[in-house]
């Protein structure tokens, strides 16, 4: 579409003759075995997979590769409670566009406790007037979207559907259109058929064949949901008799 600005990141190869094996994690995980180059769409890119597939350790690369904290954060953020971070962003050449975000955020689920006691430390502001950690875990993100995204920015999600209701998730596909019209560009990684119903994004299914660009449709994540919506007693009483 016309309307969607121009890339930040136009897209990531796989630095192939650096890699000394692909017998151990994470260059083992079947998407990065089978990653040659892969092209970020300018407004929406998803990566969507089951559990283990490698879609939280490729955008975790991601995003340390563009100069983000491996535990999440903005740029300006450097602290590190445990390292559990993979090597693979030492094995990634990020393409860049000219434009250059104004803003930007890796929200990483699993350690946005983490991110919000630095913020605290720090004094940051810029989060709505309230301390995060007085706010329940869905509030608190909900205050990262709306309060500390401020547009023309890159913005990385892991799992951003994690502490959100199915209402505030369908807010959410409002808050990031908001923020495309505004310059923005966001990678994420989620289990969420609704926020991955955002129109004309990149969905990239990850599974044990690699990485496949799908329409939304023919996603494992909407088919399976569609199917148990369609017929719930049916599917939990399938599931209960098996």
């Amino acid at each position: 579409m016309d309307s969607f600005p121009k890339h930040f990141l136009l897209g990531v190869e796989l630095k192939r003759d650096l890699i000394p094996g692909f017998g151990t994690y994470p260059f083992s995980l079947p998407v990065v075995r089978a990653l040659d180059r892969l092209v970020f769409h300018p407004a929406v890119t998803f990566l969507v997979g089951e559990n283990g597939s490698g879609k939280s350790t490729l955008l975790e690369a991601l995003a340390i590769a563009s100069g983000y904290n491996a535990e999440g954060g903005s740029r300006n953020v450097r602290f590190e409670t445990r390292p559990s971070h993979s090597c693979l962003h030492k094995y990634l050449a990020i393409s860049r566009g000219i434009r250059k975000p104004r803003d930007g955020y890796f929200l990483r689920a699993e350690s946005f406790f983490n991110v919000a006691t630095e913020v605290e430390n720090l004094g940051v502001s810029g989060y709505g007037g309230r301390l995060l950690h007085e706010q329940s875990h869905g509030e608190s993100f909900w205050t990262l979207l709306m309060e500390r995204f401020r547009g023309n920015g890159l913005y990385l999600l892991d799992e951003p559907e994690a502490a959100l209701s199915p209402s505030r998730q369908l807010a959410m596909l409002v808050r990031m259109h908001e923020l495309v019209i505004s310059g923005s560009q966001f990678l994420i990684a989620t289990h969420s058929p609704i926020i991955t119903a955002y129109p004309d994004a990149a969905i990239f299914q990850l599974s044990d064949a690699g990485l496949e660009k799908l329409p939304y449709e023919e996603t494992e994540n909407y088919r399976l949901t569609k199917r148990f919506l369609d017929h719930p007693a049916r599917s939990v009483s399938q599931l209960l008799k098996d």
